[in-house]
């Protein structure tokens, strides 16, 4: 008796597929409702089924199974109309055979979805987008991708899990959903652990540079062009100098400028202002009138003559004009 009541209750028929476009009803994209023919209303009219009816959609050739409403009786007889993402979900051509049947489904209380591409997750509020586009479907079946249109653009998503079963009504019911990552998302590269290795080479890398020296200009032995041999006393005052005048590069102070000064003045040259930093009680020096000087020595360069006392400026007598 149960037996004779399924037998009664149950719809089971072939029909051809064609695409919605094929009779104008391009809207029916948007949902998952397809157009049957008038004699399956009244078979169907017959029969002791739950509502809103619900069908299994199966393609025996390549056995792929999805579900659907249905909006009108309209088609003629021995075809139906689907839209054209359904057909591509369950790999149909234009005219292939199509069973269908009807199907009592739970109601959902879970879905997970998946989006092809990041761009569905740059809308401004997805959530509402597919809450608005989720109206016009009646079930949903894992496995299927499903098609969301906004903005001019069509955005494809995948049902990648649906609770409490394969397939789900979501006609009047509160349903979670949630979302997976886009199946072009890419994750950023974690970096690779650092070997002791590469450590090395890091330490190596970050080591400071050698200090260079600075470059110290006037340093090392002098010639003379007459080929003689340099005396002790110019190296001994030459030195000073030198070291001096790093000092006043350096610090910049004028503490080190007067000692430059002051190591000028023993060199033998005449600078003016150079006998400030004298102490002003001491006695002018008088250069001696006998000399005893070889003529050799007379010939040579006065900055040589380290013996010969300095000069000084208005030193001698005086004399008067009126005799």
């Amino acid at each position: 008796m149960a037996h004779e009541n399924y037998r009664i209750s149950a719809f089971e028929q072939s029909y051809r597929c064609y695409p919605v476009s094929f009779i104008d009803k391009s809207h029916l994209e948007k949902g998952d409702k397809i157009i049957m023919p008038p004699s399956a209303l009244d078979r169907l009219a017959s029969l002791q089924i739950d509502y809103p009816m619900l069908f299994e959609l199966n393609n025996p050739t390549v056995d792929r199974v999805t579900h659907c409403g249905v909006l009108e009786f309209v088609a003629d007889e021995g075809l139906i109309y689907l839209p054209y993402w359904m057909m591509e979900n369950m790999l149909l051509q234009e005219g292939d055979i199509c069973q269908v049947k009807n199907k009592s489904l739970v109601k959902g209380t879970y879905v997970k979805l998946q989006p092809h591409t990041k761009d569905f997750l740059d809308i401004s509020n997805p959530k509402a987008i597919l809450e608005t586009t989720l109206r016009s479907y009646s079930c949903l079946t894992t496995g299927d991708t499903i098609m969301v249109p906004y903005n001019n653009k069509k955005y494809y998503i995948n049902i990648v899990e649906t609770k409490p079963s394969s397939a789900i009504s979501i006609i009047e019911t509160d349903c979670e959903v949630d979302f997976a990552p886009p199946l072009d998302y890419v994750e950023p590269e974690k970096p690779a652990p650092i070997t002791s290795s590469k450590k090395r080479l890091l330490e190596a890398e970050e080591e400071p540079p050698e200090k260079i020296p600075k470059f110290s200009p006037f340093t090392g032995s002098g010639k003379r062009l007459d080929g003689k041999p340099l005396t002790q006393s110019v190296a001994q005052v030459s030195s000073p100098i030198l070291k001096q005048h790093q000092l006043e590069s350096e610090n910049g102070t004028k503490g080190s400028k007067s000692s430059t000064c002051a190591a000028r003045q023993h060199s033998g040259k005449l600078v003016f202002g150079s006998n400030v930093n004298q102490p002003t009680n001491e006695t002018p020096k008088v250069a001696p009138k006998n000399s005893r000087q070889e003529p050799s020595q007379k010939a040579e360069d006065p900055s040589q003559k380290t013996d010969e006392p300095k000069f000084q400026a208005f030193t001698g007598k005086k004399y008067s004009l009126k005799g």
